[in-house]
C-alpha cells in the first residue's frame, strides 16, 4: 500500500479526533451523552463547538481527497513520490486546519482550507 493510501486512512480518522475533542471539551463522555451524542454536539459552544464544526468539515472534504488519491493512482501519469508528497501535505494541512479552528483563527483557517483544496486539485492536475 502506498503512503498516499495510508494518508487516505488517516484523513478518514481525523474527523473522529475532532469529535473526541469536542466531546471532551464540551461535557465529557457520560452514559447519558452516549445515548444521544448528537444532542450533546448540538448544544456545544466555544472551542467545543468549533471542534465539532471542524469534524463536519473533515467529513465533507475527505471524499474529495480520497477520490483524488485513487484517481491519481489509477491514471498512472504522476510519479508515486509526488502523489505521496501531496497526500502527506494534505494530512498536515488538515491538522493545521483543526488547530486553526480550535484556536478561532478564522482568517488563517480559511487560507488553510483553500490550500487544502489546492492540494486536492493538484492531485487531479498531476494525474492528467
Amino acid at each position: 500500500m502506498t503512503i498516499a493510501y495510508w494518508c487516505v486512512l488517516i484523513a478518514m480518522i481525523l474527523p473522529y479526533v475532532s469529535t473526541i475533542t469536542a466531546k471532551a471539551i464540551g461535557g465529557g463522555f457520560s452514559p447519558e451523552h452516549n445515548r444521544d451524542p448528537r444532542a450533546l454536539l448540538d448544544r456545544l459552544t466555544g472551542m467545543a463547538r468549533r471542534a465539532h464544526n471542524a469534524q463536519l468539515n473533515s467529513f465533507e472534504v475527505t471524499p474529495a481527497f480520497s477520490a483524488a488519491v485513487i484517481i491519481a493512482h489509477l491514471a498512472g501519469n504522476a510519479e508515486q513520490m509526488l502523489i505521496d508528497q501531496l497526500a502527506i501535505c494534505f494530512v498536515i494541512n488538515r491538522l493545521v486546519y483543526l488547530i486553526c479552528y480550535l484556536m478561532d483563527w478564522a482568517p488563517l483557517r480559511s487560507l488553510v482550507w483553500f490550500v487544502g483544496m489546492g492540494l486536492i486539485i493538484s492531485l487531479f492536475v498531476v494525474s492528467a
